[in-house]
């Protein structure tokens, strides 16, 4: 017998889930529904299947095939428009005209017993056997009533509770002969039970009810989808689960990663190739899908997750279902109800409320509170570039396919035959990537000279030497799993924003330049790299003195690409120096803070059991450097640029020094005191870079958190240039660092970021301008408001996140966090 797997449907009720997928493939339990209908019908011996397809017909087709992976064989039968559950099995008429044959739903999950259907049929001589079961709600089926011989005595669809006469309803199930096709007119719309069979029952012919045991689910809403994966994940309905039952209810397939510090409480499933990270929790009915990534902190509970999707740290997901290749950013809430559509971007620690949908392709910003369904309106990014160049989550949100696109639309907005540093940190995502981006280039007809790992300083003066720009990869400061694309203009500085909003122009038209065959760029790897930053370093900032001081310091190279500069830096200055950390860590190509902490105070010991002037440590990619005192005491970043201003005014005793507003005003005092200026920029990096390259009278500049400027020699950040120029002002004042740091009077700046959702960012600025009244503005960045008394605060809305910065100066600790509190209830007032 041959069986009809009716799977047109549009399965409108389901949506967003069925917006860009037909019902029939909608998963339960990682597998389409209808699946789960195809394997039942092979248990039961029927091999031949037509599919009747319409919505999204050739999602369907491409799916199953020819059914050979199931040991099945299909054909389809294409409806051109809607035809009703009768006219679309007539559609399929010509492969069904031999012998009786069984319709069925591809999207309802069921177990029934289709052998003991097809018996019961041939034993009545029925022309139509309708399966029947019972149900607690009838309202949304048609109720059947028959005889106690089987006989169908009286059919109604769809009924009101005032025409409730029965809890048996019609499964859309049925056992047909061929004659019934004489009853179904072609090509117009026709129903089996609005139409069809009450004509036959009319007529007397004979239909019979066959009432069915086991499961049926009628999947056409959210919470029967969600209630069927439940009732798989319980044993409720024989269906097939690929995997292993690695605890009671808690099914894991092949190749998933579960960490066994992850929380997981049974019956759930977890599919093929998931990571579950340490710190998570997965709770009862909870169906992971393939690829999905659950980081550490999440807590899933009844969630059912598509695949390829990222579940960031911390986020909270209840009762929900998340489409695929979606992204839920750390600390979001998702609530009970609510539906995800495929490709959204759920931002961090934004909030979706209960029974809220979100249709495809939309981002939800972070912070954000929704509570009403995002059905058109779409907020794509704003821009690609956030502080760092572009970054993301490494193969969610930068995958190599986005690392093409953005190299290629690099490459158009440069001539042909131009030519490109590119460079890398030492983590594996990087050198993957730089791959990528190198191909990208060649193809847009760019030369590219590969200066493969070094740190980020030598790729900046590599690039600065002759090319037309430059492409760094590195891991983003703080998070392992996290990459920055950073793109850099022909003097190795970040790319300016005109160049950035170029960049994202082509990258937004997907308007890249292709090279013809004889065009395609040449690569080549330069060779003493390292001995020509050197070179140039020591030849352009002063190190009078240093070999003459015997002065003794160590240096941590915190197992990243410093490293690899040091060895040829510390032979040529002349100086007694430790190396620790020098060799590079593939498996840890940044570090947290705590690490960071950590490393600063093993360093400290060494400093001091060594006897040493001081200790340095770079970040991995040489570009920070963080100091420790004589003592072993570590001297903060904030104090670290008062102390290196302060050595570089009093040797200099003219010129500007290069600040962000966010400074503490001790650094004008100390400044002052020594006879130069400070020029205040925005906190942008790029301004800091700008003033120390435009301004020739410019002597030093950082931004208070271990970057460093030495105009001399370069405009950018260095640490090995900061670390050279440190070593020489040192030697030639016969002061220690602590001895510096107890001449610069204290300061005391308190810093505090709110969530602010971006629609009301433009509010809260305006709001803190009318609230400042007659006190002093300075707009140089963001808004800074000056008190009579010399007390500031600065209030300044992030570029690339939902969220104020704030910072407040004051004479103590208790003075700056009252006015923080003080202008923290002002933007909050106009952010709510």
């Amino acid at each position: 017998m041959k069986a009809v797997v009716m799977a047109g449907g549009e399965g409108t009720r389901l949506r967003p889930m069925t917006a860009s997928m037909p019902k029939p493939l909608l998963p339960v339990v990682n597998k389409p529904i209808m699946e789960h209908v195809l394997r039942l019908l092979k248990r039961h011996g029927l091999t031949e299947t037509v599919v009747t397809v319409q919505f999204l017909a050739s999602l369907v087709k491409n799916y199953f095939g020819d059914g050979e992976e199931l040991g099945m064989e299909l054909t389809y039968a294409n409806e051109e428009k809607p035809l009703g559950t009768a006219g679309s099995v007539k559609n399929a008429e010509e492969a069904l005209r031999d012998d009786a044959f069984l319709v069925i739903s591809g999207d309802a999950l069921t177990d029934f017993d289709l052998t003991d259907l097809i018996r019961f049929h041939r034993e009545r001589g029925a022309m139509v056997t309708v399966c029947l079961t019972r149900v607690p709600n009838p309202l949304e089926f048609g109720i059947t009533i028959v005889d106690e011989d089987g006989k169908v005595e009286r059919f109604l669809e769809k009924p009101t509770w005032g025409q409730v006469f029965s809890d048996t309803v019609n499964t859309g199930i049925y056992v047909m002969e061929p004659e019934v096709f004489d009853y179904v007119e072609p090509d117009v719309p026709v129903d089996w039970s609005g139409d069809v069979f009450p004509q036959l029952m009319k007529e007397g012919k004979p239909i019979y009810g066959y009432i069915a045991e086991g499961y049926w689910e009628d999947v056409g809403t959210h919470e029967s989808y969600v209630k069927a994966q439940a009732d798989v994940l319980e044993g409720k309905v024989d269906a097939e689960r690929d995997g292993f039952e690695i605890s009671p209810g808690v099914w894991v397939a092949e190749g998933a990663e579960v960490h066994p510090d992850a929380v997981l409480r049974g019956p759930l499933y977890i599919g093929d190739y998931a990571k579950v990270e340490a710190g998570s929790e997965i709770r009862e009915h909870s169906v992971i899908g393939s690829n999905v990534v659950v980081k550490s902190g999440a807590f899933l509970h009844r969630a059912v997750v598509h695949d390829n999707v990222y579940i960031g740290p911390q986020s909270n997901l209840r009762g929900c279902v998340i489409g695929k290749n979606t992204d839920i950013m750390r600390a979001s809430r998702i609530e009970d109800g609510a539906v995800v559509g495929d490709e959204c971007l759920i931002g961090e620690e934004s909030i979706v409320q209960g029974n809220v949908r979100i249709y495809p392709f939309k981002t939800i910003e972070a912070g954000a509170f929704v509570n009403t369904s995002v059905i058109w309106e779409s907020r794509g990014q704003a821009h690609l570039f956030g502080a760092r160049g572009v970054s993301g989550i490494l193969n969610v949100e930068i995958t190599p396919e986005l690392a093409v696109r953005l190299a290629g639309a690099y490459a158009t907005t440069l001539k042909k035959g131009s030519t490109v540093c590119t460079a890398r940190d030492h983590s594996r995502g990087a050198r993957a990537l730089k791959r990528a981006i190198i191909s990208a280039l060649q193809a847009s007809a760019i030369d590219v000279r590969d200066l493969e790992n070094v740190p980020l300083p030598v790729a900046r003066q590599q690039t600065a030497r002759g090319s037309a720009g430059g492409i760094m990869i590195r891991t983003t400061p703080g998070v392992p799993d996290s990459v920055d694309i950073m793109f850099f203009d022909e003097r190795g500085a970040d790319l300016s924003q005109a160049g950035q909003r170029k960049l994202d122009r082509v990258y937004a038209r997907q308007e890249y330049r292709r090279a013809f065959p004889g065009e395609i760029g040449d690569l080549s790897f330069p060779s003493s790299v390292y001995d020509s930053y050197t070179g140039s370093l020591l030849r352009a900032v002063d190190t009078t003195g240093v070999a003459e001081s015997g002065l003794k310091v160590v240096v941590d190279a915190s197992n990243g690409s410093a490293g690899l500069v040091l060895p040829s830096l510390l032979g040529r200055l002349g100086v007694d120096a430790l190396t620790i950390n020098p060799g590079l860590d593939e498996s840890r190509p940044t570090e947290s803070a705590e690490s960071r902490r950590a490393g600063l105070v093993r360093l400290g010991e060494i400093v001091a059991s060594a006897r040493a002037a001081f200790g340095v440590r770079f970040d991995p990619v040489g570009e920070r450097i963080s100091l420790v005192d004589e003592h072993g005491r570590i001297v903060e970043d904030d104090r670290a640029l008062l102390v290196m201003l302060d050595l570089v005014a009093a040797e200099r005793r003219s010129g500007r020094v290069a600040l962000p507003v966010t400074t503490t005003r001790i650094a004008e005092q100390v400044a002052a005191y020594h006879g130069t200026q400070v020029e205040w920029t925005t906190t942008s990096p790029d301004d800091l870079t700008r003033v120390s390259r435009d301004d020739d009278a410019t002597v030093f500049g950082g931004d208070g958190r271990g970057g460093f400027i030495v105009p001399e020699f370069s405009s950018v950040f260095d640490g090995a240039a900061a670390f050279v120029r440190l070593i020489g002002l040192v030697a030639r004042t016969q002061l220690t660092l602590s001895q510096i740091d107890a001449r610069i009077p204290r300061a005391h700046v308190s810093r505090r970021d709110l969530a602010t959702p971006w629609a009301v960012k433009g509010l809260v600025m305006r709001t803190v301008v009318e609230a400042a009244g007659e006190r002093s503005v300075d707009t140089t960045d963001g808004v800074r408001v000056v008190e009579s008394d010399g007390r500031w605060v600065m209030v300044l809305p992030d570029p690339a996140e939902a969220v104020t910065h704030l910072w407040a100066e004051g004479p103590d600790e208790a003075s700056a966090q009252a006015l923080l509190d003080e202008w923290a209830a002002v933007v909050d007032s106009a952010g709510h």
